[in-house]
């Protein structure tokens, strides 16, 4: 049983409250506040507007159980968050709800039980109810129950006083609702002669074991981690955990230890104690040291991180805190979060399998009362028959007489026949005489008739014979030509085929021939081309010789030219005559040997590496000299 099966049911109570009319409807205004309410305690946001929106199409009439439910579980259930809420203000809301309808009794009386222990049978009702509405106990949970709360009074079931009730048939096939169930608890069949405060103490531990997951609780002696030193403090063990508080009010807690698969607990011998030896336990060597303060029943729990040291009041106690640790810590392993969750599901199963078993009882009882119905049957038959046996003895004595007296008659008739026949006998042997003569004649003819069919079927046979084999080979020369004319057809295709492939061997024969003659053009234009490339080199090469005379003699030029031009830039003294030589040589200017331009025409001049380069740096060369000579005849020379 899940969280939300467990919040439904109470749900129910609330929303079946309000019904009102008993109708199964219940108007909006009454489901906005359940509503609000459900998602105040459940620790979710309200949306006001949702349940408007939700049934819109519907906004004069109430809604139904059914019609509440997508809402129910789309806005409210499905953002409910395990352990984000405590349950018990859930079920508080809803009991407030219900009881206000349902619980109604003589506040007066003595017998009543008090609001608070009213409101935790009611939980524990639930709890323990089927899984279908309306919500109902079975006689088996109920007596469970009522033995729950008697152990935790320290006293005896006895189910006499109860005995009538639970044999009546609407409860062994239905069960009991909750109201009858409280009903049946404030009548004092269970509490007659009981303090008020021990039922309360005995329901609230029943409730907080049940419904709370508590395993087991009470006071044990703890050692500190810390300080060594023994208090005792009361322990409250759940499946997931085990909590100590300072007192029994729970009020104050001190520590909490998770419980998992890595925990396990351990009995020290109360001998080692007092002697101080190691011991093995469960194949782990635990070193037992003689304490002090000469605590007894002492078990240890161990975790990962800590081994903690505790004490009980006696044996007894020890081993119920050991053994109820264990199932904390099998439960945690095997998934479950709640003890008596699992055990209703085993008591669920075995009240199944005991019904399939009565089930199986009565239909052997049934086949059982058919099988003997069935002997009944076939004695009345049996004796039936040994009556008409009787009958039919008398007749078949009555027929015997009639048969027998028959027979004296026919006796007579067939003597009176023989001697007659006697004397038709002799008429009849001249008769046969002539009839055994006639009848050889016929067997004679009979057997040359059969001899002459008998070669009739053999002509025929062999002519049967002859047709066969004729039509066999007709059917193997059919074959035969079939299969020729597909060899016909296959060699015809293959010729095809042959001549196709010559065909085109022969046109890629030419296009290969044509291939190999357009190569060799190419191969003769390349090479024509390699001549006039090499020809065009040897032409450059020799123009690039003479471009290089050309650079010299320039040179030389030049350096003629520098000297005439230092000669004249010497400064003119007193009296001197400048030399009229013209305005250009207040512009010239004179070249030095590290000239860039000389530097790159010389490496120009010198590379050989790129024949395209070349013919270009040469032609370009050739210009440059032409332009020197040409300013050089007119007095101006002008070197980059």
């Amino acid at each position: 049983m899940d969280l939300r099966s467990e919040l439904l049911k109470s749900i129910w109570y609330g929303f079946t409250a309000l019904d009102l009319e008993k109708s199964g409807k219940v108007s909006k205004s009454q489901l906005k506040v359940l509503s609000h309410n459900l998602c105040t305690v459940l620790s979710i946001p309200h949306d006001p507007v949702a349940l408007e929106e939700h049934f819109r199409d519907d906004d004069d009439g109430p809604v139904s159980s059914q019609g509440y439910m997508p809402y129910l579980n789309k806005y409210i259930l499905d953002k409910v968050v395990e352990g984000s809420f405590n349950k018990e203000n859930v079920d508080e809301l809803c009991w407030t709800l219900t009881a206000k309808k349902n619980y109604q009794t003589d506040k007066n009386s003595s017998t009543v039980l008090p609001e608070k222990d009213a409101f935790r049978l009611w939980c524990l009702f639930n709890f323990l109810s089927e899984d279908k509405y309306p919500l109902v106990m079975v006689p088996d949970e109920v007596e469970y129950l009522l033995k729950k709360i008697c152990m935790a009074m320290s006293i005896e079931f006895n189910c006499v006083e109860l005995e009538d009730f639970f044999s009546q048939d609407s409860v062994q096939q239905s069960g009991i609702t909750v109201w009858v169930f409280l009903e049946m608890m404030n009548s004092g069949k269970i509490s007659r002669g009981i303090d008020k405060s021990i039922i309360s103490m005995a329901i609230e531990e029943v409730y907080r074991e049940i419904v709370g997951d508590v395993l087991k609780e009470g006071y044990l002696w703890k050692k500190g981690q810390l300080r060594r030193n023994w208090k005792e403090r009361w322990f409250t063990l759940r499946p997931s955990n085990l909590s100590y508080y300072t007192g029994e009010d729970r009020k104050d807690c001190q520590g909490n230890i998770a419980l998992d698969g890595n925990c396990c607990v351990e009995e020290v011998d109360d001998d080692q104690i007092l002697f101080g030896r190691s011991k093995w336990i469960k194949n782990v060597l635990f070193p037992v040291l003689p304490d002090r303060d000469g605590k007894r029943c002492m078990f240890c729990l161990k975790t990962l991180s800590k081994t903690y040291e505790m004490s009980a009041s006696d044996t007894k106690q020890r081993q119920e805190w050991t053994t109820a640790i264990q199932t904390a810590i099998r439960l945690h392993v095997e998934g479950k979060k709640s003890l008596h969750k699992d055990l209703k599901l085993k008591r669920r199963e075995q009240r199944e399998q005991r019904e399939k078993r009565r089930q199986a009882k009565e239909e052997e009882l049934q086949r059982l009362r058919a099988l003997q119905e069935e002997r009944e049957r076939k004695l009345a038959e049996l004796e039936l028959l040994k009556e008409a046996q009787k009958q039919a003895q008398a007749l078949l004595e009555q027929d015997e007489q009639r048969r027998r007296q028959q027979h004296e008659q026919l006796q007579r008739a067939l003597e009176v026949q023989l001697r007659e026949a006697e004397e038709a006998r002799v008429s009849m042997q001249a008769e046969m005489a002539l009839k055994e003569e006639e009848a050889e004649r016929q067997r004679k003819r009979i057997q040359e008739l059969e001899e002459m069919q008998k070669r009739l079927e053999e002509a025929l046979q062999q002519e049967i014979k002859a047709r066969l084999d004729e039509e066999a080979f007709r059917y193997a020369q059919a074959g035969l030509l079939a299969e020729e004319e597909e060899k016909m057809k296959a060699l015809m295709s293959l010729q095809e085929e042959q001549e196709e492939y010559i065909l085109k061997t022969q046109r890629e024969k030419q296009e290969l021939k044509q291939e190999m003659e357009a190569k060799s053009r190419a191969l003769e234009e390349a090479q024509r081309q390699l001549e006039e490339v090499r020809a065009n080199r040897h032409r450059v090469d020799q123009d690039v010789v003479a471009a290089q005379r050309k650079l010299r003699q320039a040179s030389t030029n030049v350096k003629h030219w520098n000297v005439q031009m230092n000669r004249l830039m010497r400064p003119i003294g007193p009296g001197e005559k400048r030399p009229s030589l013209g305005s250009s040589f207040s512009s010239f200017q004179i070249p030095t040997q590290r000239d860039p331009g000389l530097r790159l025409r010389r490496r120009s001049g010198s590379e050989d590496q790129d024949e395209e380069s070349k013919e270009n740096v040469d032609n370009r060369a050739g210009c440059d000299l032409e332009k020197r000579h040409s300013h050089a005849s007119n007095g101006d020379m002008d070197i980059p």
